[in-house]
């Protein structure tokens, strides 16, 4: 019988009320020793909340002692298998701070409970069947949710929409493997229990299935960790105080003297709901500054990651002055998507050497027509419209990475199962088809192919788990939770 837990499960710190949550068989029975009101814990209904006093039960030893009040507080009952773990489960409400949360947890250990492990009410409502796995780890992003679609795609998640899908579809597999290995006991007789029109259209819904949601792996990680946004160019094109200005506070150190940024700076920022991971980075050029060297190399690896480049030039020393720079980033980075970024428009009247602008920028800046493409912007990183002209193109670009999406945020464990999970099930198809095409394919080398997808499906639901996978996940989570 597993022990019953206990845990803060809201934030520690200075706070208007605090939830401490127990869970197991001998929840009631110890919540009752620390608690005085009018009506005992276990005599209470379901889903109901009861309001007295918590107290160190051991100081008294009598109900009529005089006992030690540590708090007043509210209980929140909940009566097994109706709870979050499927247990008897009761919440106190009490009052914020460190001090007066940390007594009644110490209390509650005196009582007969042991501390949660990271993530151990949702592990344990997972065992009991209460959630699958999949929802479980939606569990994990809605509590790290950086944006509102993050949080709704894992509140839907949640709801089991999408995994209930994948269970069915996983109980029709072992059903169709199942009769494709029962007619070899009537293979003398030629019976098909299964007709292979019946079983590739199956396998076709199956694949596809997966294919839509492997596809939206990438979103799946904008939504968690961001559509990264990494700021490159040579020194002094203006980088820090468009990174300034963008998040609308100095962040980084601007400065006429070239290479002043010597790291990259990473700042959140959200755009059309989307939260965008906006980076600084050093300027790029050749140095013999070892500090300058580091930062530059930081640079590079950030672009590996980056969903976009905006790549700045300063217009006001050529329109064409970073080409050669600019074309081998591109090179370099051909999975992100770029932006040019032509920078330092305000300049162009005192330099006077030269008259580009687009449309939008003909009244501000008294300069002829130019007329901006799909990836190439013309501003001032100092003016407010310039910069809500360039949100806007940021916004575009984030939308569109982010189109691909379900009711699933998928992760790295889920993916990979997926990839494994649309490989056997192409490797079915490919034998049936074969079979159909009057090739001799045993029909219990299909049924294996088909089985397989069922386990590794099994795997990603959480129908069939091992201690090492439940114990990689249940460790991302925090205490309490």
């Amino acid at each position: 019988m597993p022990q019953t837990i206990v845990a803060q499960a809201t934030a520690t710190g200075l706070a208007g009320l605090t939830v401490i949550r127990i869970s197991g068989d001998d929840a009631f029975m110890i919540a009752d020793k620390c608690f005085r009101g009018k009506k005992k814990i276990a005599d209470a209904k379901s889903h109901t909340i009861l309001y007295g006093d918590f107290v160190d039960f051991s100081k008294c030893h009598t109900e009529l002692d005089d006992v030690e009040i540590i708090d007043d507080v509210t209980v929140s009952i909940f009566k097994a298998p109706n709870s979050y773990t499927g247990e008897n489960t009761v919440e106190f409400g009490s009052h914020g701070g460190n001090v007066i949360p940390m007594k009644i947890i110490q209390t509650l250990l005196k009582a007969g409970c042991k501390h949660a492990e990271p993530g151990e009410f949702t592990r344990r409502a997972f065992i009991n069947k209460k959630i699958n796995l999949v929802q479980a780890e939606a569990v994990i992003d809605i509590i790290h949710s950086i944006s509102l679609p993050t949080a709704r795609t894992s509140a839907r998640q949640m709801r089991g929409g999408i995994t209930q899908e994948l269970e069915n579809l996983r109980k029709k597999l072992i059903d169709f493997a199942s009769m494709l290995e029962l007619e070899l006991d009537f293979a003398d007789e030629n019976i098909d229990l299964i007709s292979n029109s019946e079983l590739l259209h199956c396998l076709e819904n199956a694949i596809s299935l997966c294919k839509n949601l492997s596809n939206s792996y990438q979103t799946s990680n904008i939504l968690r960790e961001g559509f990264f946004v990494a700021i490159v160019g040579k020194p002094n094109a203006g980088k820090s105080t468009l990174f300034n200005s963008l998040l609308n506070k100095e962040r980084a150190i601007v400065s006429e003297i070239a290479g002043t940024t010597r790291d990259y700076i990473t700042e959140y920022l959200i755009i059309n709901d989307i939260p965008l991971k906006l980076i600084d980075t050093a300027g790029l050029r050749e140095t013999l500054d070892t500090v300058e060297i580091a930062g530059i190399k930081f640079a590079q690896n950030t672009l590996e990651q980056a969903n976009l480049i905006l790549f700045l030039n300063d217009i006001s020393l050529g329109e064409n002055f970073s080409d050669e720079l600019f074309y081998e980033i591109t090179n370099r980075y051909p999975n992100s998507d770029f932006l040019l970024v032509q920078n330092k428009c305000d300049l162009l009247n005192t330099v006077g050497a030269y008259s580009i602008c687009p449309l939008n920028k003909k009244s501000e800046y008294n300069s002829p027509i130019h007329n901006e493409t799909e990836n190439t912007i013309y501003i001032s990183a100092k003016n407010t419209n310039d910069l809500e002209l360039l949100k806007k193109r940021i916004g575009e670009f984030a939308k569109k990475a982010t189109e691909n999406t379900n009711d699933i945020l998928l992760n790295e464990r889920q993916y990979f199962k997926l990839l494994e999970i649309e490989k056997s099930l192409l490797s079915a198809k490919t034998l049936l088809l074969e079979t159909t095409n009057s090739e001799i394919i045993p029909t219990e080398i299909i049924a294996i192919e088909i089985r397989n997808a069922g386990r590794l499906l099994g795997e990603l639901t959480g129908e069939t788990w091992n201690e090492e996978v439940l114990n990689s996940i249940f460790s991302r989570f925090c205490i309490g939770k």
